[in-house]
């Protein structure tokens, strides 16, 4: 399974001939960033706000039957049950040799019966910045917990691009001793890979 970070918490996932893009931001939405232009079979946004559900700007590629079983789990975007901004949705899919799981705006503690459904992943994309999600230490901790083979962090400010209110890469860095940075923005999936702190790069 192949994982690109298009920047954000935007990523597009193929697997077996089949591409999924979750998160599409809108045109400007997220400082620094450059449009996304995809073309997918399958679109996922984890909550509706412009700069995590922008489907109308991925190009539906030819239908085929998919290969994966995504599983949905409803959660909040706040740490108040939804009233500061909605809600949230963690999306798990599996395509029978590697389980990933997209947290989306994550914001708030998970339920034990959901941590037990975010056991067992090979890899899990993760909110760091805090004020919009939870930040890097609550993501850690939540890492701790779930022993995920793979951690690709998202929805971070970079050099050059994100929003000014939420935290940096390193800020999460400094907590994790596995880091290894890659060159691309892209990262094959294995079920034998070395447990790692995934950082990738935008080009």
């Amino acid at each position: 399974m192949k994982l690109t970070w298009l920047g954000h918490a935007c990523f597009k996932l193929e697997t077996k001939g089949y591409t999924i893009v979750i998160d599409p931001f809108e045109d400007g939405s997220v400082p620094g960033l450059k449009p996304v232009r995809e073309e997918a079979d399958l679109v996922l946004c984890t909550h509706e706000h412009g700069d995590h559900n922008a489907r109308h700007l991925i190009r539906a590629k030819n239908p085929m039957a998919s290969p994966v079983i995504i599983t949905s789990i409803s959660t909040w975007h706040d740490d108040q049950n939804g009233a500061l901004r909605g809600a949230d949705t963690i999306y798990i899919i599996d395509d029978g040799d590697c389980r990933v799981a997209h947290l989306g705006d994550l914001g708030c503690a998970l339920e034990p019966e959901q941590m037990k459904q975010l056991t067992n992943l090979d890899a899990v994309m993760v909110p760091i910045g805090g004020h919009f999600t939870i930040d890097a230490s609550q993501a850690r901790a939540l890492i701790d917990q779930l022993h995920p083979r793979v951690v690709l962090p998202m929805h971070y400010r970079g050099d050059g691009f994100g929003y000014d209110v939420i935290g940096t890469l390193d800020g999460y860095l400094k907590l994790c001793s596995d880091v290894i940075h890659y060159d691309g923005n892209s990262i094959e999936i294995t079920g034998d890979m070395q447990p790692q702190t995934a950082v990738l790069q935008l080009p």
